[in-house]
């Protein structure tokens, strides 16, 4: 039997059941047995799985959906890893990344107000606030880190790290493209969806993109304010966190118009 961790966190058994009729979906001409459970520590998702075609159940999780480290030993230094936003700390000015590690003890990346203002920020003395509104860097966020010292963490498991080069190229599209994005937390792309077309929305959302198993960001239509969707959306999805990413924020923070970009 194969037991992961998937690069998932759920809120409550409702999502549980999601992921598990994802997988029975996927699964379905396989021969294999499988159960979904809610992880031992921070809301990851577990999975076991046995059977004749246990193999290729495993190959397709790792590769659709992702699988946390779970070990520290398993995370090597300069290397690229998946996790979640869990605090925004404004009083040590720094954001702390689950990062799926919970063995021998739990640790997680923590990306400086330096680190920050040196990727986002052109270098600036911007406002450790400032950055995390106008990026949208929100907790229960999805994001991918570099590791930059991986033997050792702190006495209260913080191991250094920074936005990785392709969290930053990702960033860095979404200012070019002068576009809003509405991300979505702690929803399906079927409930959006259905959101959407219910509010009659289909105009000013022109794309929706996964960053995670609940988590999606909505490109909006040039000249569609992202913050105005939340009031229409979020009737419909009390249950979801709405974060706006807006270019004109981003340029501000650095000192440039828009049309700079």
């Amino acid at each position: 039997m194969t037991v992961l961790t998937l690069l998932a966190k759920v809120r409550g058994t409702g999502q549980i059941k999601l992921v598990e009729e994802l997988l029975k979906n996927e699964f379905e001409n396989l021969e294999v047995d499988f159960k979904v459970s809610g992880a031992p520590v921070n809301r990851w998702v577990q999975v076991s799985i046995s059977g004749e075609d246990e193999v290729i159940a495993t190959n397709y999780i790792k590769k659709e959906i992702g699988t946390c480290p779970i070990s520290q030993e398993k995370i090597e230094e300069h290397s690229a890893t998946k996790g979640y936003i869990t605090k925004v700390d404004y009083s040590r000015n720094e954001l702390t990344v689950d990062i799926g590690v919970f063995q021998p003890k739990t640790a997680s990346a923590t990306i400086t107000l330096t680190t920050m203002r040196t990727q986002l920020a052109d270098g600036k003395k911007a406002d450790f606030k400032k950055i995390c509104v106008a990026y949208g860097l929100q907790e229960n966020l999805p994001i991918e880190v570099k590791i930059l010292e991986a033997a050792s963490s702190d006495e209260e498991g913080r191991i250094q790290a920074e936005l990785s080069s392709a969290q930053v190229e990702k960033i860095r599209k979404w200012q070019q493209s002068l576009l809003d994005r509405l991300i979505v937390l702690g929803a399906t792309a079927v409930e959006i969806d259905e959101v959407v077309r219910r509010t009659r929305l289909e105009r000013d959302v022109i794309d929706v993109e996964r960053l995670g198993l609940f988590e999606y960001s909505l490109t909006c239509k040039l000249g569609t304010d992202a913050a105005g969707l939340i009031s229409r959306m979020g009737r419909y999805m009390r249950n979801s966190v709405f974060v706006v990413f807006s270019p004109r924020r981003t340029a501000e923070l650095i000192g440039e118009t828009p049309l700079a970009l």
